[in-house]
């Protein structure tokens, strides 16, 4: 008797794929709007998390992009989430945006606020720093004239 190989295709094909849907469609139909809502936030977690982890992204995502994505998911305005944070919407934007750096205690509000661990918001800030600075090396020749022997006299 012969072993007949297996095909991936007798593991996952279309009609496996549909069914698999339909149990999902299924199972999500009869979750309470609290148990959809923490789904929905455990999601904006993953992603937070695969975009500090993946050395590969090439999009940077800013800071501000995963707040609205909690903002969204809980139906709330970047002003009124400023208001809780006892901040102005114009200054709580420059953090966010990228403009201002990150602080100890804006992290510790987001982290709260997210439930998340505070080190991540840092985490995104700094990837896009490097992420920045990686593109910026492509320009180096520009920088040569900043080599510290053009400012001193021979030596």
């Amino acid at each position: 008797m012969r072993n007949k190989e297996i095909q991936i295709n007798d593991i996952w094909n279309d009609k496996k794929k549909d069914d698999l849907k339909k149990i999902i469609v299924s199972h999500s139909s009869k979750q309470s709007k609290e148990q959809v809502l923490k789904n929905e936030l455990l999601s904006i977690q993953y992603k937070l998390e695969d975009y500090i982890q993946n050395e590969n992204d090439t999009e940077i995502l800013k800071i501000l992009d995963f707040v609205k994505m909690y903002l969204k998911v809980l139906n709330l305005s970047k002003k009124r989430l400023a208001t809780y944070f006892d901040m102005k919407d114009s200054n709580l934007h420059k953090y966010l945006s990228g403009e201002r750096k990150l602080n100890a205690k804006l992290v510790l509000k987001l982290s709260t606020f997210s439930h998340t661990k505070p080190e991540q918001w840092y985490k995104v800030q700094l990837k896009n720093e490097m992420m920045e600075l990686n593109k910026e090396k492509a320009n180096t020749k520009e920088y040569e004239k900043y080599d510290y022997r053009h400012l001193v006299d021979s030596i």
